[in-house]
């Protein structure tokens, strides 16, 4: 009879555990075409059926010869923006991650490319079929965007030339050998290595932003121009957005 009572405890215990135990809310990744631009798309928890939300939007770039898979592959984004989910850190977003840089085999070219004003010049077009085809809010407060050493630059120029279309600007290990920035963003959140290789430039940026009375975030790390700052750096930048 005990035996029989410590077993049937055993399974009520067992039973309760398995009801309180929370299904894991992870987002998926999906690839797409955005106005002739490859792109690897994160979307919240049964995004699908949640046909009635509108979410914020993160556009989120990599560097030189990267591409749309960076950012999922190398730097971890899905997991951790899940772990931020899972612990109440961060805002449900969709996180869009295009192929900003064209990959040209010499680093001339691939800087020519990446700094012809193409890709800032078509962000408005590529920023409007983004909204047409998720359901993400065209509010500037609701935007936000960032990038890597040469999406770090990109990150720049776009919001700069779509001023006031982001309010929050995230800058990692950017390549800043133009200086410009949006005239008032809620947040330009900066962050650098000190062994990066941009270090002398960025901070070249940041004076020029000091001497321009504009307001900034700055975070430095050690290390270098390398993906375990940049896992580093967006763990940072994500919980700020959309605040």
């Amino acid at each position: 009879m005990r035996q029989i009572v410590i077993t049937a405890l055993c399974l009520l215990a067992l039973v309760s555990c398995t009801k309180t135990t929370p299904v894991p809310q992870v987002g998926t990744v999906t690839c797409d075409t955005i106005n002739d631009v490859p792109c690897c798309v994160y979307l919240p928890y049964q995004y699908a059926d949640r046909t009635d939300e509108v979410f914020p939007v993160l556009y989120l770039q990599h560097g030189m010869w990267g591409n749309e898979f960076d950012w999922t592959e190398k730097g971890n984004l899905t997991g951790i923006m899940d772990s931020l989910l899972q612990r109440g850190a961060v805002q449900e977003m969709v996180i869009i991650m295009p192929d900003n840089c064209p990959g040209r085999p010499t680093y001339e070219e691939e800087r020519d490319d990446a700094t012809n004003g193409h890709w800032e010049g078509n962000f408005a077009r590529f920023m409007a079929e983004a909204e047409s085809k998720y359901r993400i809010s065209n509010l500037p407060s609701q935007r936000a965007i960032a990038g890597l050493s040469m999406g770090g630059y990109h990150t720049m120029m776009v919001s700069s030339v779509l001023d006031g279309q982001f309010a929050y600007v995230g800058m990692f290990s950017a390549a800043t050998f133009v200086h410009h920035m949006p005239s008032e963003p809620a947040l330009l959140w900066t962050a650098i290595g000190k062994d990066d290789f941009l270090y002398d430039s960025f901070r070249d940026y940041r004076r020029w932003l000091e001497q321009n009375h504009r307001e900034y975030t700055y975070y430095e790390s050690a290390g270098g121009h390398d993906w375990p700052n940049w896992q580093d750096y967006i763990a940072r930048f994500l919980p700020k957005c959309f605040q």
